[in-house]
């Protein structure tokens, strides 16, 4: 198999761009607000972390104005690089705005979304769709590492974006999932999840289209693993069986003992069935052992499919400056998380930085990554 690095990495939060998010968490910021794209006034906590000006469209897309800014730029981008799109809700600002008797968006499905992404960067090569729920960007990623790894690619960009709508506020809100009060994942208080609006662009190569390219190896993914527990359409399984799977599958496909894991990035959705199943499966993987983990739901809410590679980003600036920011809103970690969660930084030692989402349906996937 050939090593797979990350060779370039965007994001577009509510805080900013990577580094500008990145400030954001080790500062403590959140972006939470009240919303105000559609009328929440009715819903327990009408907070979301979104961005302003995407309030003020005027009939454009929401993810084609989201991604518009993200694709500027992108360097040596090779026309052959295998394109995957990895977002869930891109037709529902279409569906809303032909109910309420509108003309309805040019892009609204997914295909439409990858083929302008192909068109916008006269990408030439193989492109395909990936809707895993929560979790589709971080297995758009393991797809794209899969067919760099088996010699059938030698650069993949994997692109991600979704914003709040009304459907998936509400449709959130009647799975009493929202949170009343403020995001608090993996605290002892913890009483639901925060939307986000968020976009992440990775670039995935092999070393020598790296070298050819010019591009700097700022990781490798070392690992991936997916898997699905099969136990309910919204919930996961309480001994995060899928979990484990996956993280076991990306520990073991690296050659990594769980003693070598340096940190964790979360999914932390601050939902009590998903902290408490996650701190389940990292019980499960590593026993007692306590190690570094955050999660940026609570600064920067949930971004569904983008959340994903916004993570993984995340993750390559925690792997080069040594440390993970704190989980905004953990202010008292729950009991099993003692030791693991913490509102301030932590310092990170040698070893890698598993990052794992999982999402309805089952689905679970986990990524490993290391320095290069």
């Amino acid at each position: 198999m050939n090593p797979v690095y990350v060779t370039q990495a965007r994001v577009l939060s509510p805080l900013g761009g990577l580094e500008e998010t990145w400030a954001g968490l080790l500062a403590g910021r959140s972006a939470a607000q009240p919303v105000t794209r559609f009328d929440a006034s009715r819903l327990a906590c009408p907070v979301a972390a979104t961005l302003p000006w995407l309030d003020r469209l005027e009939g454009r897309n929401a993810i084609q104005a989201l991604l518009e800014p993200l694709l500027e730029g992108f360097a040596s981008l090779p026309s052959d690089s295998l394109l995957v799109w990895a977002g869930i809700k891109g037709g529902a600002q279409d569906v809303e705005e032909r109910a309420a008797g509108g003309p309805g968006q040019a892009l609204s499905l997914s295909r439409h979304y990858r083929l302008w992404i192909q068109s916008r960067l006269r990408l030439k090569g193989e492109g395909q769709e990936l809707n895993a729920a929560c979790v589709s960007s971080t297995a758009g990623m393991a797809l794209a590492a899969a067919r760099i790894a088996a010699g059938e690619a030698g650069s993949a960009l994997v692109v991600g974006a979704d914003v709040v709508s009304r459907f998936t506020f509400t449709g959130f809100a009647s799975l009493r999932a929202l949170t009343s009060t403020r995001c608090r994942p993996f605290d002892a208080g913890r009483d639901g999840l925060m939307l986000g609006d968020a976009a992440c662009a990775l670039q995935l190569c092999d070393g020598p289209t790296a070298d050819r390219l010019g591009l700097p190896r700022l990781a490798r993914l070392s690992g991936w693993g997916i898997a699905n527990d099969a136990n309910h359409i919204t919930g996961p399984a309480r001994d995060g069986r899928g979990l484990v799977q996956a993280l076991r599958q990306a520990m073991e496909q690296a050659g990594a003992a769980p003693g070598s894991i340096a940190g964790f990035c979360a999914h932390g959705t601050a939902t009590a069935y998903n902290d408490a199943m996650e701190l389940t499966a990292l019980d499960t993987v590593f026993g007692p052992r306590r190690f570094p983990c955050f999660g940026s739901k609570g600064s920067l809410g949930h971004s569904l499919g983008a959340v994903g590679g916004l993570e993984a980003a995340l993750c390559l600036k925690a792997l080069a400056e040594g440390g993970v920011p704190g989980t905004f809103g953990c202010q008292q970690p729950e009991e099993r998380a003692l030791g693991r969660f913490s509102a301030g930084a932590q310092a990170l030692g040698p070893g890698g930085l598993l990052t794992s989402n999982s999402g309805f349906g089952g689905l679970n996937a986990a990524l490993l990554l290391e320095r290069a």
